[in-house]
């Protein structure tokens, strides 16, 4: 039986959370076919643009992405400060983008509230909690960036049925060396993949609109920032020092290639406190290595509290 969603996202613990939605037919996602040699490349760009999309909906930031042939990898951080203070106006016009409001929101939104009885103002604050509820809800942003999908691949493909596992798979972030080496073990997906050779020609991933981004001297606004003063995003790194971990680890896929390190790489992974065995490990099989939760094991602990589990499989002790 699935876990409940429950047991799986805890913002006591972190905002932070590895999501991945897998395809369920023999059919690509994206890519090629190679038993009926028909192309699904195009269907790359839908999901990227669907990502990007309701980076402007929801007060869920997107910190990597990328789409593969038959899954999607998004790193999500849940901004529910301030999805709480939206005003009511502003979270009615933010679910608008989406889907057509109630009536009373409507009416809400035209300046007509005072045109609504005790009853009907009731209801309509009550509208407004749900969709409150929903702009930081990683449940809710996933199923937005799959269902279109889905139903777009079906009319093109002109059948019917599941296109996607009926859950996907959330693992919790739980620290800044668990969250620094998922989003690069997501940046580097097309390379493992050997769909790619370097990070610069990643196409529809973070880590190309990043480097196209840094190129021109400003960061891409669809994705969260590198800041050391943004006191909502705590990664150690700036985005200079990110994109030379992503490129370093890129071509050195195995400690047996260390010779390609560059000398700074080393004192990148020491602000991390992380040494360079683990390193290779962890962006390259992050998901084998952690299953919901992924942290040191005090912060694993804390989780499976929270979150009423009996405990959490892992691997990882050894990587900390």
């Amino acid at each position: 039986m699935p876990l409940a969603r429950k047991h799986q996202i805890s913002l006591v613990d972190t905002p932070y959370y590895h999501c991945v939605s897998r395809c369920v037919r023999r059919a690509y996602l994206c890519g090629r076919d190679t038993y009926s040699g028909k192309s699904y490349e195009h269907r790359r760009q839908w999901v990227e643009d669907r990502i990007l999309l309701l980076t402007s909906v929801f007060c869920i930031d997107v910190c990597a992405y990328a789409v593969m042939s038959n899954h999607i990898h998004v790193v999500l951080h849940v901004n529910k400060s301030k999805a709480l203070e939206l005003s009511d106006k502003d979270v009615i016009a933010s679910w608008r983008k989406l889907h057509k409001p109630t009536q009373l929101a409507l009416q809400f939104l035209q300046n007509k509230q005072n045109e609504l009885n005790e009853v009907q103002l009731q209801t309509l604050n009550q509208t407004i909690k749900i969709y409150r509820q929903r702009l930081f809800d990683i449940s809710w942003f996933m199923r937005e960036l799959n269902e279109p999908i889905a139903r777009r691949a079906n009319r093109e493909d002109q059948c019917t049925g599941h296109f996607w596992e009926g859950r996907f798979k959330s693992q919790a972030l739980l620290d800044e060396k668990a969250l620094t080496a998922c989003m690069v073990y997501v940046d580097l997906n097309p390379i493992r993949a050997k769909t790619a050779s370097t990070p610069e020609s990643s196409n529809h991933t973070s880590i190309k609109r990043r480097i196209m981004a840094f190129e021109r001297g400003v960061q891409p606004p669809e994705l969260m920032p590198f800041s050391n003063n943004n006191k909502d995003f705590c990664l150690p790194l700036n985005l200079a020092d990110y994109i030379t971990l992503v490129r370093t680890t890129a071509r050195a896929p195995t400690p047996t290639n260390r010779a390609l390190s560059p000398p700074n790489f080393p004192q990148i992974l020491k602000k991390l406190n992380l040494i360079e065995s683990s390193w290779y490990a962890l962006s390259h099989q992050f998901e084998s290595i952690y299953s919901i939760a992924a942290g040191s094991y005090k912060s694993r602990k804390k989780f499976k509290e929270h979150t009423n589990r009996k405990r959490i499989a892992s691997v990882a002790d050894n990587y900390y």
